[in-house]
């Protein structure tokens, strides 16, 4: 197959896989969805949604949060981790919002990673999820899938997005990007892989990748 063919075969068994995409962490706004990519750093998606109703029925709003102190914030967030940095990330973006974008979530890359504890992949998926504007962030699944399926060389999380935004087509980052996590968990995990379930990796999957995961296996 070429790799074109390839990735018409990705995309197309990804679409019947999941044609209708849930966002993975609970939110009902672009502020609430800000605040839970930003703790869902080195955590889980699972421990973000038992934490966030929490904090949310404390302070759902940017005017909200600032009443609460650091240590407040701190002690609600503890269990997802690093909970000193991101207390103090929440706080303080939380405080520019409502200084510089009037409480409201801005729409750009730049405004967005200017804000306190805000990466390229937090503004990544805010743009993408909260607004339609399309982005490709890529998250620890799509890293590992793009390497084992050959579209990208792992070397990088800044080149995996690299390689995923010229293979596929703009209109699809969106639902690719919720697509690739969803498939990563279900069918590609890093641990307990079994490759005869995963129907994408056992048809299009880098051969080294396959050779490497038979080489286990005996």
């Amino acid at each position: 197959m070429t790799k074109q063919e390839k990735v018409a075969f990705a995309i197309a068994t990804l679409q019947e896989l999941y044609p209708e995409i849930p966002i993975p962490l609970d939110h009902t706004d672009p502020y609430t969805l800000l605040i839970a990519v930003l703790l869902s750093a080195q955590s889980t998606d699972v421990r973000v949604n038992q934490i966030t109703p929490k904090l949310f029925s404390r302070a759902n709003t940017p005017e909200e949060m600032v009443k609460l102190s650091v240590e407040e914030i701190r002690d609600i967030i503890r269990p997802v981790g690093l909970s000193p940095m991101k207390s103090k990330g929440i706080h303080g973006l939380s405080h520019i919002l409502l200084e510089k974008h009037e409480g409201q979530v801005p729409k750009t890359f730049e405004e967005l990673e200017a804000l306190p504890a805000v990466g390229h992949k937090t503004a990544g998926v805010v743009l993408s999820q909260a607004f339609g504007i399309p982005a490709f962030p890529v998250d620890t699944h799509i890293h590992r899938l793009l390497y084992r399926w050959g579209f990208s060389n792992g070397s990088s999380v800044k080149q995996t997005e690299k390689d995923a935004k010229r293979l596929f087509p703009k209109a699809l980052w969106n639902d690719l990007h919720l697509q690739i996590i969803w498939y990563g968990r279900e069918y590609c995990p890093a641990r307990g892989w079994v490759l005869e379930n995963d129907p994408i990796t056992l048809k299009i999957g880098r051969k080294s990748v396959i050779q490497q995961y038979y080489k286990k296996k005996a």
